[in-house]
């Protein structure tokens, strides 16, 4: 037994060694081989697979034993190059500059790997013990580098779990919150709960509140504009929890930003937190995108006021290098969040869990089942460091910051909003401020450069202008990917004013 088990890991052994080699080559290749956005039609590429997926079951229908070797190169040639790459859109390619970025690395890649070769189903503490305890560590290492309240850390009443997305995160979070505010006021009252976002709060935030059961007529989305640089104001909260306490209505959840996703605006957290304290609120901070930059000291300051919120979430599969999905979620009463969610069945039943030792993360979370996702983010960890993950951080802002002054040097194009990471938003001048015409203007542009296939970038609408967004985020990205692409947009934007 003993003699199989060195002969695996032998095995695997080789097969870590190849598999850095190939995650070195996947990252370089969406770069080169192959164009970054995909050129399909749906339609015709669901015909495409149809004919795909009848040779292919035909083949492994009719298929004898062969070696694994011959069948790896006849999948990796015929249907993985073939037909799955053409329609893969590459997140990883040094001219990826659309939505936020998605890092990929060779220690996230690892951790992905030992998730995958152990395959635990890690609910309970019981069903992996390892898994548990890594994910409270890992958990309270992120903690500690983001400098949060030791009110979130494991060792007081809170703590921090690894959910998929922060869409997840923010739904157990508005369930616990809402939970909460009913054992007090009684459940016939959910009719008269109230959430508070502004309108640039992620729009899963909304389809939380479905979930949750929250009226949509109660969900108040609060407007921001360029004065605040699109930042919630604290006077346009206070006011609507006054008028709606007035209306015999219950406040009961707000939620932050750190880091919006049109335009990475920041919200004023001492100052909503002190409004939502007053009035009794479960106070969210969704820092999905920025969370990350804020291991960094001079981008700490954003998260000033942190410590008065109930809750707080960052994406470590954004910019901090670990592959998705990895969303980090810290509360201050993880309680709040168990008697929420949590699920006792006789079958999960087991002595350490009865006797509280032990920490179940299933009750933290909407599913039972869960992966060893930890792994990742201690892999994270431990090969880089955390000098080097600031160290990365900052070049990703540097490279944004580049690239704003390409665009202020060009008097054709404006900033739209205030950079303060690593996303610049800007457009194309409208003729003679004719807003309608620039509006399609901008369109015609994100296109026009998108078509190429050598980068690919996104949009938004902001004050009701189309807005260019430039997120600078994949790991291979290098200064001199970001003047090809600035020149690939000003080329496209001459071709398009000339033709006026």
């Amino acid at each position: 037994m003993h003699t199989k088990w060195w002969i695996s890991l032998l095995i695997i052994t080789r097969i870590l060694k190849h598999s850095l080699s190939l995650a070195k080559f996947s990252l370089v290749i969406c770069g080169s081989l192959f164009q970054i956005l995909h050129r399909l039609i749906p339609t015709h590429f669901k015909m495409f697979w149809m004919d795909f997926l009848k040779n292919a079951w035909t083949w492994i229908t009719e298929c004898q034993i062969v070696l694994i070797p011959t069948i790896l190169c006849f999948i990796f040639n015929a249907d993985i190059r073939d037909k799955i790459m053409p329609g893969v859109t590459h997140w990883q390619s040094p001219g990826y500059f659309a939505y936020f970025p998605a890092n990929s690395s060779i220690a996230g890649f690892l951790g992905e790997m030992l998730c995958a070769g152990v395959n635990v189903v890690g609910f309970s503490w019981i069903t992996s013990p390892a898994a548990t305890e890594l994910e409270t560590i890992v958990m309270d290492w992120l903690g500690k580098a983001l400098k949060l309240p030791d009110a979130f850390l494991s060792t007081g009443h809170g703590g921090g779990v690894i959910q998929g997305t922060a869409s997840e995160a923010v739904l157990v979070v508005l369930l616990a919150a809402r939970d909460k505010i009913l054992r007090k006021v009684g459940e016939d009252a959910i009719r008269k709960l109230v959430v508070y976002i502004s309108d640039q709060t992620h729009a899963s935030l909304q389809k939380a509140c479905k979930i949750g059961g929250i009226f949509p007529q109660n969900v108040r989305i609060l407007e921001t504009d360029s004065s605040t640089e699109y930042a919630l104001s604290p006077e346009s909260l206070s006011k609507t929890i006054s008028q709606d306490i007035a209306l015999g209505l219950i406040p009961f959840f707000l939620c932050a930003n750190i880091g919006t996703t049109s335009s990475t605006a920041v919200d004023p957290l001492l100052a909503l937190g002190k409004i939502a304290k007053s009035n009794g609120l479960w106070f969210h901070v969704d820092a999905a995108y920025a969370g990350s930059a804020c291991i960094c000291p001079e981008f700490r300051p954003y998260l000033d006021g942190v410590e008065e919120a109930d809750s707080f979430n960052m994406n470590a599969h954004k910019l901090f290098l670990t592959n998705f999905d990895c969303s980090a979620l810290w509360v201050k009463e993880r309680n709040a969040l168990i008697q929420s969610l949590s699920t006792n069945a006789e079958y999960l039943e087991n002595k350490a869990s009865q006797e509280n030792m032990v920490l179940d993360y299933k009750d933290w979370q909407i599913p039972l089942g869960r992966r060893f996702r930890s792994l990742k983010l201690w892999m994270v960890f431990r090969l880089y460091g955390l000098e080097n993950l600031q160290v990365y951080i900052r070049n990703r802002i540097e490279l944004a910051r580049k690239f704003e002054d390409l665009v202020k040097n060009d008097p054709r194009f404006e900033i739209s909003a205030t950079r303060h990471f690593s996303l610049v938003c800007f457009r194309l001048v409208p003729p003679h401020n004719n807003e309608e015409l620039g509006n399609k203007l901008n369109r015609k542009l994100l296109d026009a450069v998108n078509s190429t296939g050598k980068l690919f970038i996104s949009h938004t609408v902001l004050s009701n202008k189309y807005i260019l967004r430039f997120a600078v985020g994949a790991p291979l990205t290098e200064e001199r990917h970001i003047f090809a692409a600035w020149e690939m947009l000003q080329e496209k934007a001459y071709a398009l004013l000339k033709r006026l």
